[in-house]
């Protein structure tokens, strides 16, 4: 009885709380969140490492099953409370399991967003490098690895494109991140369409595009489930505390479940593009080796600015990617530090301009250090990795699992399917109900484990990831 009322109070207490203008600017709001450094890249390097069109398939299978549930499970539990993650917890009980559940879903996107801002200062200098028609001087072996050395340059495009950021979030929900996320997010599409056209009609690409969408099942192996799995739940914005935050700016007439289906759609539909960008053009450049694909993050920085510098247009083909790249970057980061400054505002009773202004400070240190970690503090080490690798072992490799455990624990121990259930169908027709339940019941548990295992044994070198 006491959950019903904690829930409903929290509920009527955040009357005067920001709102997405509809379901349109929510969907491509977390479309945003979703699309983002680990579509562009990380998707392209795994499938290529892991299958091809086997990885795809896989990929897909899991998005529209384990994925689902997490995303509506997330989206449905702020939406009820009217509470970013710690608040959304606290609904619920104020002891011990649900502090840790609240809190780790919040502290995830706080240690993310400053290294992701590190990161998207990369993009932002990339892409005003290609604007200045010095492409060129990217594709030399040495260029990225001496930029990030440089702690000067690094800080520099760090703090610029965080004060990006800060600049949409300060002006809000429906002005700042609805208004960004509509713009970019439709921009985005067409800059990715364009160069995914371009790159599977250079001579030679024709295979890439078979390698990436055709399944072999010769190429499968348990490790194209585990590959896909983790990629699946990091592009989501799964257990980053996002979905708590943005459906609790959801009124009670948008359509979770409708929702959902957009987003998932939208998500995959930019991993597709994005294999079509990169997979295809390094088959053309390669002559069909699969080991340059397999390059992980450098792929993005050192191999396709070769890759364009060998290209008719290739300038024109390094802006055109960069300005996609650095659109994904931004809506992701901006969710990101929302999510945080949400935090905030819940939990501390900050405005929003003392939210910002503390998460600032805290963007400020995770952020000079992950900046820095290749210049000046390379000397520093944590288990042997500089800090912005640290910073996302730590996150993803075992806060996120967590945090997702924590989330089906609530639902499955406290709310309850039915009540759950009740949310939902305030809005939505609940169609997958009966697979809802079933895999958040049974299969979701065994998968986040596996997440949980599999990364942790990736970093000890145990298997590759």
């Amino acid at each position: 009885m006491n959950n019903d009322s904690s829930a409903k109070h929290s509920n009527h207490s955040s009357g005067s709380r920001s709102r997405f203008s509809g379901r349109i600017g929510y969907v491509l709001a977390v479309a945003g969140s979703a699309v983002g450094l680990g579509n562009i890249w990380r998707f392209p390097y795994l499938a290529a490492k892991y299958g091809g069109g086997m990885f795809l398939l896989v990929y897909i299978l899991l998005m529209l099953t384990f994925g689902y549930v997490l995303i509506v499970s997330e989206t449905a539990l702020g939406r009820m409370t009217g509470k970013s993650p710690v608040g959304a917890f606290h609904a619920f009980g104020k002891t011990l399991p649900f502090h840790f559940g609240g809190w780790i879903n919040a502290v995830v996107p706080m240690i993310i967003a400053p290294y992701y801002c590190a990161i998207g200062g990369w993009v932002l200098k990339y892409l005003v490098e290609y604007l200045k028609g010095h492409g060129g001087r990217l594709a030399s072996d040495e260029y990225f690895t001496g930029f990030i050395a440089s702690s000067k340059s690094a800080e520099f495009w760090f703090i610029l494109f965080s004060l990006m950021v800060f600049f949409v979030i300060l002006a809000g929900v429906k002005k700042g991140i609805e208004r960004v996320s509509k713009v970019m997010m439709p921009a985005l599409v067409v800059l990715a369409i364009f160069v995914a056209v371009y790159s599977v009609t250079r001579p030679g690409a024709w295979e890439g595009v078979k390698y990436f969408l055709v399944p072999n099942f010769e190429d499968f192996s348990w490790m194209t489930v585990v590959a896909a799995m983790g990629q699946m739940f990091y592009s989501l914005s799964i257990a980053m505390g996002i979905l708590y935050t943005y459906g609790s700016y959801l009124g009670k007439d948008v359509d979770i479940e409708k929702s959902t289906i957009q987003v998932e759609f939208f998500d995959t539909a930019i991993a597709l593009l994005a294999g079509m960008m990169i997979i295809p053009a390094v088959f053309a450049f390669s002559g069909g080796n699969i080991e340059t694909l397999q390059a992980g993050p450098s792929l993005a920085f050192i191999t396709l600015p070769k890759i364009f510098a060998s290209m008719g247009a290739g300038s024109f083909i390094g802006i055109a990617f960069f300005l996609m790249f650095f659109f994904a970057a931004l809506t992701s980061a901006i969710s990101l530090v929302e999510t945080s400054v949400s935090s905030f505002e819940d939990e501390l009773h900050l405005s929003r301009s003392k939210s910002c202004l503390l998460m600032g400070v805290i963007m400020a240190v995770i952020g000079s250090a992950s900046a820095l970690g290749y210049g000046t503090l390379d000397f520093v080490k944590i288990f042997g990795m500089a800090f912005l690798d640290f910073f996302d072992f730590l996150t993803n490799s075992l806060m996120m699992p967590l945090a997702a455990l924590a989330t089906c624990f609530l639902i499955l121990r406290v709310v309850g399917l039915k009540k759950f259930a009740e949310e939902m169908e305030v809005s939505s027709a609940f169609k997958r109900k009966k697979l809802y339940n079933f895999f958040l019941k049974y299969l979701a548990p065994i998968c986040i484990g596996i997440i949980l295992a599999s990364s942790i044994a990736s970093v000890l070198g145990i298997i590759s990831l």
